[in-house]
């Protein structure tokens, strides 16, 4: 996968670096010395959730077979173990959400994670059909949140989504994107619009969401999740054999993802971002962003001004 090749070739141009922050996750995790991960409310029920959750797009649709499924059952133990809980898939997604349901279900863990997933097709009944495959494909009674993929026939959605939050089918009910050119409609929709959750693209350099779409969920007490928070490894290829800066420490910050993550929640309007992995190492390297101290303003400008320099 194109976005976690490039991971390791960061890490390993780090290492070559001799960069002393660039600590192995796994091994310090291991040591029983972990911190809580930092949790943020829905703002429409009071529920907490974890900064840090897991993308299942590409990383989740794979077959049967043993060799491609015990990774993903190691990392779903080890997110499970380090109190994370949110995982996002979609029909979209090809055969994530069976993959998901098959192995929370394999290792018991089924009541231990935020399911969070999308109904993406054209139509009223064709959304409930779907919506009840992947119900089935998840193997779950009732969703934590539904959302509307890519505003695919939001209005059509939204009013069905609506329904079944009423009658107990879902939890939380939200509508997502992963374009700056959704934005303002995001935005609209927030505003105009009695929804749980809003989930879009955010980076330390794909910022405009910071223009107003995170203030505006922030104002109408909308939950918020991230997606794209490496901009799919291109910020990884664009540190490839640099050192982290001397200040990071300052924010307990001990690698690259760590940067970019801490970056994104460190904005109080973020609820949880959702970076994608199969590998373990990368999945603690990930949580490790909501552990510790958070960037200031001060902190931010600094990343933001250290990110426009590569």
């Amino acid at each position: 996968m194109k976005h976690i090749f490039s991971r390791r070739e960061a890490l390993a141009g780090m290492a070559a670096a001799g960069a002393a922050l660039a600590l192995d996750p796994l091994t310090s995790s291991a040591q029983g010395d972990l911190k809580m991960i930092l949790e943020r409310k829905i703002p429409s029920t009071g529920e907490r959730l974890p900064v840090i959750g897991l993308g299942s797009w590409q990383q989740f649709d794979i077959g049967t077979g043993a060799a491609e499924r015990t990774p993903l059952k190691e990392v779903l133990q080890k997110m499970q173990e380090m109190g994370s809980k949110v995982i996002d898939a979609s029909p979209m997604y090809g055969r994530a959400e069976q993959v998901i349901g098959d192995l929370t279900t394999e290792l018991k863990l089924n009541d231990r994670f935020f399911f969070a997933t999308k109904v993406w097709t054209t139509g009223k009944q064709e959304g409930i059909n779907q919506m009840n495959a992947s119900l089935q494909k998840m193997k779950r009674k009732k969703i934590d949140l539904m959302q509307v993929h890519n505003l695919q026939d939001w209005e059509t959605h939204l009013k069905t989504l609506k329904d079944w939050k009423a009658e107990g089918k879902i939890r939380h009910i939200g509508i997502t994107h992963y374009t700056d050119a959704s934005h303002s409609r995001l935005e609209q929709i927030v505003k105009s619009e009695n929804i749980d959750f809003v989930q879009f693209n955010y980076s330390v350099r794909s910022r405009n969401a910071e223009k107003s779409l995170l203030k505006a969920a922030k104002d109408k007490g909308v939950a918020v999740i991230i997606n794209e928070p490496f901009e799919q490894g291109a910020l990884f290829r664009a540190v490839k054999g640099k050192e982290l800066p001397a200040w990071a420490g300052d924010y307990d910050i001990k690698s690259w993802a760590q940067l970019f993550l801490k970056y994104i929640i460190s904005n109080d309007a973020v609820t949880c971002v959702i970076p994608g992995t199969s590998d373990v190492k990368h999945l603690v390297d990930n949580l490790g962003a909501g552990e510790g101290r958070l960037p200031d303003e001060a902190g931010r400008k600094k990343i933001r001004e250290w990110i426009s320099g590569v």
